[in-house]
């Protein structure tokens, strides 16, 4: 079944230039199935999948019978899982240099396809990032007429933000997957994510990415699912997962390029002080740190809520385009996002309790320092501005930034 995504609208602006589109993401987030739809409602288009090893042997080692099967005849050719290709950047180039046939290409992981493909590409492809659902996507499927009539046009009374929360929290404990969206019982949704983190392990860390020491990445997930939201500390996740402090990095970097990881790095005026100062960790999808730490009891019993919300505004923000970024001062004043926007920094706040609008000292101290033309508070039920500052309920923080 197909689920409307939010990118593809703008993934069909693209169709008619020359340009190579690659649309990357997490694996299982559904780009097979987005590619697919459109793909259906082209003519003379040819979709492959590379993980099919004659087609792939062809691509890597005979190009020119390649392209005479698969390019010249068509108008559009879709290649998906196309990480697995060894030759990839260079092969493109080829074809794209010398064949008018629009080249579609899908890959689960950033680094594969960076390595092997964009660096031969420059100047010639458009690199998209396809996540896991949003909650707009979400809403939108599962409340379709509370999201056309009220979410995108009216202000949310108390009533409609009562009937959005339990989609919310089911969201925060399960995650966007679309497996996931489509599952309607819970055994099932857990069973979908164990899945979703073994086949990580199998395919991106062992069959594409031949990484050695999967052991100790597993312990490094579920050191960082237990502390979300907070500042690393390297020296700790080296102890506890015995990598070096150089090979914990590079694996760090790898969960970012895989799609599960965030990096928010410090705001600061001083950009030199910034590079230097230690990230914080998010998960792409709760459902997937959830998973990581066996836990999906219902938010209303978690000891980890505060982190669960500010894990969901951080991927919902990441997945608005946004670089992530945090405040913090020697005196432990912290904001927990601010997004460098052109119209100016945009500090964010989110609570897990909050009831009623009303700054923290942190947050006020950030304000006085930086007075930001626009700042935003959110919480469960909250709504209101007071002066600059607007207070809305976390679920439509996207559609607040």
């Amino acid at each position: 079944m197909y689920i409307n995504r939010f990118l593809e609208k703008d993934l069909k602006k693209y169709l008619n230039k020359k340009e190579i589109v690659a649309v990357i993401g997490a694996r299982q987030c559904g780009k097979t199935t987005l590619l697919k739809h459109i793909f259906k409602n082209l003519k003379n288009a040819l979709f492959l999948d590379f993980e099919d090893r004659e087609t792939l042997e062809l691509f890597n080692h005979d190009i020119k019978s390649f392209i005479d099967l698969y390019v010249k005849k068509y108008n559009y050719l879709f290649i998906d899982e196309f990480q697995y290709a060894t030759k990839g950047g260079k092969n493109l180039k080829y074809i794209y240099d010398n064949y008018k046939t629009k080249l579609i290409i899908s890959g689960s992981s950033a680094s594969a396809l960076s390595i092997q493909s964009i660096k031969h590409l420059v100047g010639r492809i458009f690199v998209f990032n396809l996540y896991p659902f949003s909650f707009e996507e979400y809403l939108s499927y599962k409340e379709p007429a509370i999201y056309k009539d009220i979410y995108l046009k009216r202000k949310l009374t108390p009533q409609i933000i009562q009937k959005i929360l339990p989609h919310f929290n089911e969201f925060c404990i399960f995650g966007g997957y679309p497996r996931i969206v489509l599952s309607k019982d819970k055994k099932e949704k857990q069973t979908v994510l164990r899945n979703i983190y073994n086949t990580y392990f199998l395919k991106e860390i062992k069959e594409i990415l031949n990484l050695p020491d999967d052991y100790k990445l597993s312990k490094l997930i579920k050191a960082l699912a237990l502390q979300v939201g907070n500042i690393i500390n390297y020296n700790e996740l080296s102890d506890i997962t015995g990598f070096k402090h150089n090979d914990l990095l590079e694996y760090m970097n790898i969960l970012e390029k895989t799609f599960v990881c965030l990096r928010s790095t410090p705001y600061y005026t001083n950009k030199r002080t910034e590079l230097v100062k230690a990230p914080k960790i998010f998960f792409l999808d709760n459902g997937f740190r959830n998973t990581v730490l066996k836990n999906f009891v219902p938010i209303k019993n978690r000891q980890d809520k505060g982190a669960l919300y500010e894990n969901f505004a951080a991927s919902e923000i990441a997945k608005k385009g946004h670089e992530l970024k945090y405040w913090r001062t020697k005196s432990k004043a912290e904001v927990d996002f601010v997004l460098e926007k052109e119209s100016g920094i945009f500090p964010i706040e989110v609570k897990s309790g909050l009831k009623n609008p009303r700054f923290t000292k942190s947050f006020l101290s950030f304000l006085n320092k930086y007075k930001p033309e626009d700042a935003l508070i959110v919480s469960e039920q909250i709504s209101g501005r007071k002066n600059k500052v607007r207070f809305r309920p976390i679920f439509s923080i996207s559609k607040q930034v």
